[in-house]
């Protein structure tokens, strides 16, 4: 029996508890000491962890995602929803369509300037823009978590983390389409065809963690001990994860949906969401040292000044589309002035995004969008915690001091 994953899992956890005391001493969010210690101990630096111990450790990154979207869909109850209105929908459509729109015109911008505005380059643009919608919520929620935030920012946070997923796939699908039909490599398949994929697949994550979610609200009143509880969502965390891994979905949605609609059918949700907050702590931490030694410092120097652009114009087009979101429903205006600098994280949805990217594209396109994509990524979560921290505080929503 090989259990070196055993070794790895051990390395893991103690840099996580090292560095989030380093980062709890330097007034850091832990996820930001877990990342650093995970870039440290990883291929890119010291080396204690091999690329391939890394892409050995991957079931971890999946449960871990599967709870962190359990427990942001336990906060998309409806009586919220009644009480606010459309208004993280709307902020969610607005925060993800200018992210595309800014980053896809000044992508435009950088070719004309440059003398390289082409078909192939407006594709190329395309395709990296509809990227710049995804938000990874794993590293919103352990600062939300962390400093026990509360009030209308940490409330529409959470919604708005919730829904870009589905907002993000969306344009995603649509800009893909586009860019297909401009390359002509869409063979006899109508582009009305291509941008409905995205929502079937929206539909197909949606209805599988409808169903478990129900399921685990009827199995709740069956097994009523805290132990057979916390079980119950394992199991059927495992199995919305499996499940849409096998059809094409996306987990994270499907894991939402198990959670938004377990707390709006089950009176017991705020127990079991008590439960799953006590016994997830190591695996989070395993997920995010893992994600920092999947960071690869190499990537830096093979992007050049569109990499800048993107890493940039991404940020100003989610901070402008929340800030018109937030005017356009009426928001208060700590949220119209703080909502966008929170949504700056962004790792595994928009890296599966620029696997995808590389089947539209030729290969040294697709290989230049993925450097793009993984250089940003290493940027935004190193510093997306810090600031989501510190807008979160501007906000008065957690303590000057934690």
């Amino acid at each position: 029996m090989n259990l070196q994953v055993l070794f790895y899992a051990g390395i893991l956890l103690i840099t996580g508890l090292l560095f989030g005391k380093l980062a709890k001493l330097a007034h850091l969010p832990n996820v930001t000491g877990y990342l650093v210690g995970g870039l440290l101990i990883g291929p890119s630096v010291l080396g204690i962890l091999s690329e391939n111990a890394v892409s050995s450790m991957g079931l971890v990154s999946n449960i871990a995602l599967g709870f962190i979207a359990f427990s942001i869909g336990n906060e998309l109850k409806f009586s919220y929803f009644k009480k606010v209105g459309t208004g993280p929908i709307v902020i969610a459509v607005f925060e993800s369509m200018l992210a595309v729109l800014v980053v896809f015109a000044a992508t435009l911008v950088y070719f004309g300037i440059v003398g390289q505005f082409n078909l192939t380059n407006i594709r190329f643009a395309l395709v990296l823009a509809a990227i710049a919608a995804a938000t990874a919520p794993a590293a919103t929620l352990m600062v939300v978590r962390q400093y026990r935030a509360k009030g209308p920012l940490t409330n529409t946070l959470m919604s708005v983390v919730a829904i870009d997923d589905g907002t993000a796939i969306m344009f995603f699908g649509i800009c893909v389409a586009i860019s297909n039909a401009l390359g002509n490599v869409s063979g006899n398949r109508p582009i009305i065809l291509q941008i409905l994929e995205p929502l079937w697949e929206i539909v197909l994550s949606l209805g599988i963690g409808a169903a478990f979610g129900l399921l685990l609200t009827l199995a709740c009143k069956w097994w009523t001990g805290r132990g057979n509880r916390i079980s119950l969502v394992t199991a059927f965390v495992f199995l919305t994860v499996f499940l849409t891994d096998r059809f094409g979905g996306s987990a994270l949605l499907a894991c939402m949906a198990l959670g938004g609609l377990f707390a709006n059918l089950s009176s017991k949700y705020e127990e079991v969401n008590g439960l799953v907050y006590f016994v997830t702590p190591p695996i989070f931490m395993m997920f995010f040292v893992l994600s920092g030694a999947d960071l690869k410092l190499s990537v830096l120097g093979a992007v050049g000044l569109i990499g800048l652009v993107y890493v940039l114009f991404r940020v100003v087009g989610k901070w402008l589309g929340a800030w018109l979101g937030s005017r356009v429903t009426h928001a208060e205006q700590k949220i119209s002035r703080y909502l966008g600098w929170t949504l700056i994280p962004q790792a595994g949805v928009a890296i599966g995004l620029s696997l995808i990217a590389s089947q539209v594209l030729d290969a040294d396109m697709g290989a230049k969008i993925r450097a793009i994509i993984l250089t940003a990524t290493l940027v935004y979560e190193l510093v997306g915690p810090l600031i989501t921290k510190t807008a979160l505080q501007k906000a008065g929503e957690i303590a000057a001091e934690s």
